[in-house]
């Protein structure tokens, strides 16, 4: 296996992208929200922040992060199978939250799922902080934006 490189995401990684979203057992998929053109729009809103991880030109690794000017949030955190357990899903975290840092933000916040239990203890070992104070709501604006899980 050659090197594994961290870069900064670009919109034509979006085809790689949902290839590898695709292949990680859990990960939900939003119809709309990850189609061609909302990845696209998301990453060119957030052009600093959001990487992914490449080998011998496969995309292994992706970290969507955006923030608001105040907070940011991290979306589709994760490792194709065969590569996981080298550290790559941590310096894709890292490389997010210097560039958050470079961008005057001060907290990120995230999402997992509660049977996601290799992502939990991921965030946990790397020392985030499960929150029990607040209530998470939702209000969907289009009932077509459907989310699958892969399997």
């Amino acid at each position: 296996m050659s090197e594994v490189i961290i870069r900064v995401m670009k919109p034509e990684d979006y085809v790689m992208l949902y290839k590898l979203w695709s292949s990680v057992k859990g990960l939900g998929l939003r119809s709309i929200d990850d189609s061609e053109e909302n990845v696209i729009k998301f990453i060119k809103r957030n052009p600093t922040t959001s990487f992914v991880a490449e080998t011998d030109r496969e995309l292994i690794g992706s970290l969507m992060c955006g923030h608001d000017g105040r907070r940011a949030c991290f979306y589709h955190v994760c490792v194709a199978e065969r590569f996981r357990k080298q550290r790559i899903a941590t310096k894709m975290t890292n490389k997010a939250l210097e560039a958050l840092k470079s961008e005057g933000i001060n907290k990120v916040n995230l999402m997992a799922f509660k049977e996601n239990e290799t992502g939990n203890k991921f965030w946990q070992d790397l020392g985030w902080n499960l929150r029990d104070d607040v209530n998470l709501y939702e209000y969907n604006l289009n009932e077509n934006n459907k989310t699958t899980f892969v399997k």
